[in-house]
């Protein structure tokens, strides 16, 4: 949740929409697209469709964009982090390093709901594996924490050791040797499991600031 601050921010950054369509999810966008939706009742009874489109991989400039539509219409546009104003309270979309980590409607009374993804995204498909195969998706889910427990223990004390030998450093604190020395292939079978178990993380908007850190790749 945003604080105060952080949500006055956000909301500044919020451009107004053109009023195009929303695209249809294509399956080849199962893992560049989060696509997000609300429904809402306005005080006259009137109900309200809100969805969120973002696109994972940013603009041509890097940057990742939220877009808030309307009953299928488009009504805002925001860089993320993104506090979208709607019906009765507010979204507040975050991203990760692999995907988002928060696509959620806090109403102007406190109470706060994720919205539902899209069933044609890759997070849409992921909760519909937790329901109709709850056993399988909790031993997933316990996999990814596993194998970024794995990955957390044996990259610091690497990394460390890489950090500590820079000249400055070395000369400074000292230099640290790693009791961990592991081949370059286990290394990087180790880096590609680890980014799976994170964008399986991220497809059910889970994120720990530790285990999700983008120790192995840098981005965050």
């Amino acid at each position: 949740m945003f604080s105060d601050r952080k949500r006055r921010r956000a909301a500044r950054k919020v451009k107004p929409g053109d009023g195009h369509a929303l695209e249809r999810l294509r399956w080849w966008q199962l893992f560049s697209r989060s696509l997000f939706h609300i429904r809402l009742t306005r005080g006259d009874g009137l109900r309200q469709i809100w969805s969120v489109d973002v696109r994972l991989a940013g603009d041509s400039d890097g940057e990742v964009w939220a877009q808030l539509y309307l009953d299928g219409w488009h009504h805002a546009g925001s860089k993320l982090p993104a506090a979208f104003p709607v019906t009765g309270g507010t979204v507040e979309v975050v991203a990760s390093g692999y995907g988002l980590k928060r696509c959620h409607y806090l109403s102007d009374v406190g109470a706060e709901q994720q919205l539902m993804p899209d069933p044609a995204s890759g997070e849409g498909r992921r909760a519909r594996l937790d329901r109709e195969h709850p056993v399988m998706s909790r031993a997933i889910g316990f996999a990814s924490i596993a194998v970024l427990i794995v990955g957390l223990v044996l990259g610091i004390p690497q990394i460390v050791e890489q950090i500590t030998h820079i000249p400055p450093i070395a000369e400074s604190v000292g230099s640290f040797t790693s009791p961990v020395h592991l081949p370059g292939w286990f290394n990087i079978t180790l880096l590609i499991a680890t980014l799976v178990a994170s964008t399986e993380r991220a497809l059910r908007l889970r994120n720990n600031w530790l285990l999700d850190g983008g120790l192995f790749d840098g981005s965050e």
